[in-house]
């Protein structure tokens, strides 16, 4: 065994993407395996003793053995370094080393707390890579206990006078709840279960560029467990109408939707909407080929037959193919007599009309000046958007009816001639009109109120242009450069997806509170989980300023004023708040101290044999700060982060009578 393992180690070293600093990386070499490397595969091929040990002979055919190769290269006797030996002497790893995501039915990616589940490679060097993390592996009945229901804490009520005491948990309170998103998520089913009409996340996008303190390069297997964790009890929170609209950029759409499709069924599937979110500028422009300047948002519902879709308008530029205005619309329309806009417009600014088009845009050139052109769109604009009820548009009808087709023709021979007809669909007027050979369409079709202006739309696409990212920074009084989305995004996603007032909007990925406070302003109840805390950019600060009546936003466009409150909370820590402190020290002096405290208070590994630690505690002292506290990590049980709803009367947590009373209330128990 021993000589083999020299063996693979001194062939390996032949391929310099697995050295750095003369020293063989073993996270690389399990890489390119699983991404079956034509280099590494012949190197192996090269050497016949491990040709024989890795490869099957298939009639004339050598396959390799990857999960017998990767599982020999795992063997923590292999290239094991200072942290890994003294892992392996106090019983951390067991038989097998540490077990790669895919190819482990029990490995769960809880991502409890930050990157703690995540941990880099096991060397210095493999640390810095972007792609290779471990996943902790935890029993399937270890994994339902991590899942289930947590106790709640810190329960406080806010509103405009501040923060006071809990009396009463209502079915129709906004609530923020701090802590682990997965755990939270599922802490909700209980009391939301099938009950959320919307829900609209914005993860992690695995590009390593977020600003949000998540580890956001997730080697691409485990992003996806991430991503499916919390997807699949996300279906369960949503109401029968329901639907859910996830953010993403290029990098991971593609998988994304396939695990969408199959959670929520491809059936279910609704859009995929681009946005645009950039202007191709600036340091951009110097990236070879197209600019990227789109996300994407997938919409899927819960049941594409019980959803009610509901007709959404966007605001447009003047449609220029609307240039005519019936002069006398007070009369019947047979009388009705159509001219240019813009000879009104001509008119009305005191230029004079020529005996062609020509003469009359030398003349308009003449008033206006160069710019001629856009002062004309400008002011047509305005004029037509005023006069709307009566400007039209001559339009070819779309497969007209027999009879139609006969009233078109003879409005070909009658020139200029307005008939009349009765229409035998749906439309809101019972008449339609023809001339010239077409038919009218009016521009007051187009026009609608959005957000209190009379504004010329269109029904709503999957291509989203005219949100803008600008000037957004300071929306809500919060700061979070790159991670902020703005408030209309937010706005149109909520008109799209909900109803009614008494809809439930949850983000679970809250970041710093943007869809709690578009909900909120718009009158919704709202759920928003979040995990980190972001100090003065936090989403509570941002709902404090909200309830204070903040007007940037969506504010003036919804008619927000000031007033509400919400219900905030946080997962009740136990192991969580060990790892704060372990993540918070700054010497070996305190982690000797806090190890103290983790072996009289703390949930630790079952696989640490404890009798052996003090035997090695040399080793131990002469790891670097950031090996002891990634031990101290790593021992700190995962199934205990938090503490259960099931053991809220234990003694040992210490659970207030006050506590026990709202979790009651908020779990109906």
């Amino acid at each position: 065994m021993q000589n083999l393992l020299a063996e693979l180690e001194q062939l390996l070293k032949e391929d310099e993407r697995l050295i750095a600093d003369d020293r063989l990386l073993k996270n690389k070499v399990i890489e390119l395996a699983l991404k079956l490397d034509e280099t590494l595969i012949g190197l192996l091929l090269s050497d016949s003793r491990l040709r024989r040990h890795f490869f099957t002979q298939v009639d004339s055919v050598l396959v390799f053995d990857k999960e017998k190769f990767i599982h020999f290269v795992s063997n923590k006797a292999f290239l094991p370094d200072s942290y890994t030996a003294f892992a392996n002497k106090i019983g951390l790893t067991d038989d097998n080393g540490r077990t790669y995501l895919s190819r482990h039915r029990d490995v769960v990616l809880a991502w409890p707390y930050k990157d703690c589940v995540l941990e880099g490679g096991q060397t210095e060097e493999d640390a810095k890579r972007d792609e290779i993390f471990w996943n902790e592996t935890l029993a399937p009945d270890d994994i339902d206990r991590l899942l289930d229901p947590k106790v709640l804490t810190n329960f406080r009520r806010i509103d405009a006078d501040g923060e006071h005491p809990v009396n009463e948990i209502a079915d129709t309170d906004n609530l923020i709840i701090k802590g682990n998103n997965l755990l939270a998520v599922h802490s909700l089913l209980p009391r939301f279960r099938s009950r959320v009409k919307l829900i609209y996340i914005d993860p992690p996008y695995n590009t390593g560029s977020d600003s949000f303190n998540y580890n956001d390069r997730f080697n691409h297997s485990t992003w996806l467990t991430f991503m499916v964790n919390r997807l699949e009890v996300a279906r369960d929170l949503l109401a029968a109408d329901g639907c859910i609209l996830v953010q993403i950029d290029y990098h991971e759409v593609g998988y994304l939707i396939a695990i969408m499709d199959e959670i929520f069924d491809k059936n279910n599937f609704i859009q995929l909407i681009s946005v645009k979110t950039a202007s191709p500028a600036g340091f951009k422009t110097v990236n070879p080929g197209p600019i990227d300047v789109t996300e994407h948002l997938l919409f899927y519902t819960k049941s594409r037959e019980t959803f009610d879709f509901k007709k959404c308008y966007v605001p447009v530029d003047y449609d220029k193919n609307y240039g005519l205005v019936i002069e006398n619309f007070e009369d019947d329309p047979a009388e009705w007599k159509l001219v240019p806009v813009r000879d009104i417009v001509y008119q009305e600014n005191g230029v004079e009309i020529g005996d062609t088009p020509q003469q009359s845009a030398r003349n308009a050139r003449e008033k206006w000046g160069p710019h001629w052109k856009v002062i004309r769109e400008r002011i047509m604009g305005e004029w037509v958007l005023e006069h709307h009820e009566r400007v039209v548009s001559i339009r070819d009808p779309h497969k007209p009816t027999a009879s139609l087709r006969e009233l078109l023709d003879l409005s070909k021979a009658d020139r200029d001639k307005v008939f009349v007809y009765e229409k035998s669909n749906d439309d809101q007027s019972t008449q339609g009109y023809v001339v010239n050979g077409g038919m009218l369409a009016f521009y007051s079709n187009k026009v609608r109120v959005i957000d209190g202006v009379l504004t010329p739309t269109e029904l709503l696409t999957d291509l989203w242009t005219d949100i803008s990212w600008d000037g957004i920074a300071k929306e809500g009084g919060v700061t979070l450069k790159n991670g902020k989305k703005p408030e209309k995004l937010i706005k149109r996603i909520i008109e799209v997806a909900t109803h009614k007032d008494n809809d439930i909007v949850l983000d679970f990925n809250l970041g710093s509170g943007t869809t709690a406070a578009v909900a909120h302003k718009m009158g919704l109840q709202y759920i928003g989980v979040e995990q980190l805390d972001y100090g003065d950019n936090d989403s509570i600060v941002r709902l404090k300023n909200v309830i204070n009546g903040d007007q940037s936003g969506v504010s003036k466009a919804v008619g927000w004023q000031a007033g509400g409150d919400f219900l905030a909370c946080d997962l009740m820590q136990w192991n969580a708040s060990y790892i704060d402190q372990v993540e918070a020290a700054q010497s070996t002096e305190e982690l000797d101290a806090l190890w103290e405290t983790l072996q009289a208070e703390a949930f630790l590994s079952y696989k640490v044999k404890f009798d052996r630690f003090d035997e090695h505690a040399e080793e131990f002292a002469q790891l670097s700060l950031a090996d002891q506290k990634h031990f101290l990590l790593e021992v700190l049980d995962k199934n205990h982060l938090y503490v259960n709803l099931s053991e809220i009367d234990d003694e040992d947590y210490h659970v207030s009578e006050e506590d026990k009373r709202l979790n009651r209330q908020f779990y109906n128990m």
